[in-house]
């Protein structure tokens, strides 16, 4: 079941994005020829609406559109390659932007399902989490860690905070320097309890405060109303996008210096494990990794590499520059270079994969 919803969202999110494509054609007057939902073979023909065929094709993991034109060769009214060079741009970007709006929808969908997320106020069913750790505090050396949930908080003369909040941890903790505290923690389904010595000179700005040098948050997993989730959808949806074009930066640079660092570049089969581990979290948690990987998607598709978006909008914006088209030959060579690259990677990422599973 895990690989089928695996196969589900990477279909989803794909046709989505060739649907940004579709919707781009048809507006610029651009004909299309084929939506296809899954790779050649043909399985089989949906029908067929003004110039556009509809099909289901053999191979589930993705979907396509074929526009008149897109070899370069094919010429005539509503071809790909006659449209003017900002039409034809809009509609190599159009599918990123697909991704990025359906990230916008599956991240609205999860905050409204209900997934942990922030909170300004202590509620009935808020939890106070661990978000970071200064190194080399008291928190550090009791052992905490990032994510672990925080029930109580108490001192040598039995006074004890039951539903703490980052404000009434920070004031108990500030007025107790050098004293033992006792704090209890949740980490995954064990209870456990840590001793602190509250210290001046944790908190850099603020040295003469006792601190134990603990980040703090309020979550809950409450779902959200429908205006509420949109907001906090938006804002997650520009965090991730900051975060994997981060991420991207940093495996490029790697490249540069000839030692790329793939082992955290997750594949097909290693989202199998992820999905598995989301499923089992609730809907809620699928939703929000669906949009993390559509946020990647849309990253990936605008590198500038042959065969992909991003390749395919340098070469327009090349032929726009210089005003003239480039040489087919040489850009059909470029693209098998291209994919032939993409092969490569997505081999050395599969075998990550694989070792980290059987790890």
């Amino acid at each position: 079941m895990t690989v089928l919803l695996v196969i589900a969202i990477l279909v989803f999110l794909i046709v989505a994005h060739e649907f940004g494509h579709f919707i781009a054609a048809k507006i610029f007057g651009v004909r299309v020829l084929e939506f296809g939902v899954g790779y050649p073979p043909r399985a089989l023909r949906l029908g067929k609406i003004g110039d556009t065929e509809y099909t289901l094709n053999w191979i589930p993991f993705g979907g396509f559109v074929r526009l008149f034109g897109e070899d370069g060769e094919t010429h005539g009214k509503g071809s790909f390659p006659d449209a003017t060079r900002w039409k034809q741009a809009l509609i190599l970007v159009a599918g990123v932007t697909m991704n990025v709006i359906a990230a916008l929808l599956l991240f609205t969908g999860a905050y409204s399902v209900g997934i942990l997320h922030p909170v300004a106020a202590n509620t009935p069913d808020a939890r106070l989490i661990v978000s970071d750790i200064v190194p080399g505090s008291p928190a550090d050396a009791a052992g905490l860690q990032e994510g672990d949930y925080v029930i109580s908080l108490s001192d040598p003369a039995g006074d004890t905070l039951v539903t703490p909040t980052p404000d009434s941890v920070t004031d108990f903790v500030s007025s107790r320097a050098g004293e033992q505290l006792t704090m209890m923690y949740v980490r995954g389904t064990a209870t456990s309890s840590a001793i602190l010595h509250p210290a001046q000179g944790v908190i850099p700005g603020d040295a003469q405060r006792a601190a134990i040098g603990l980040g703090l948050v309020l979550v809950t997993t409450q779902a959200e109303p429908l205006n509420g989730a949109f907001v906090d959808g938006y804002y997650q949806t520009e965090g991730t996008l900051i975060v994997s074009l981060q991420g991207l930066w940093m495996i490029v640079r790697g490249f540069a210096h000839g030692a790329p660092d793939l082992q955290e570049v997750t594949g097909p089969v290693g989202l199998v494990s992820y999905v598995s581990e989301a499923s089992r979290s609730g809907w809620g948690y699928v939703l929000s990794l669906a949009g993390f990987i559509s946020v990647n998607l849309a990253v990936i598709n605008l590198i500038p590499i042959p065969a992909l978006d991003g390749g395919r909008l340098l070469v327009v914006i090349i032929e726009s520059a210089t005003r003239r088209s480039l040489p087919k030959l040489a850009v059909q060579l470029v693209n098998t270079i291209g994919v032939a690259l993409i092969i490569m990677l997505m081999v050395v990422v599969t075998y990550h994969d694989i070792i980290h599973l059987l790890a």
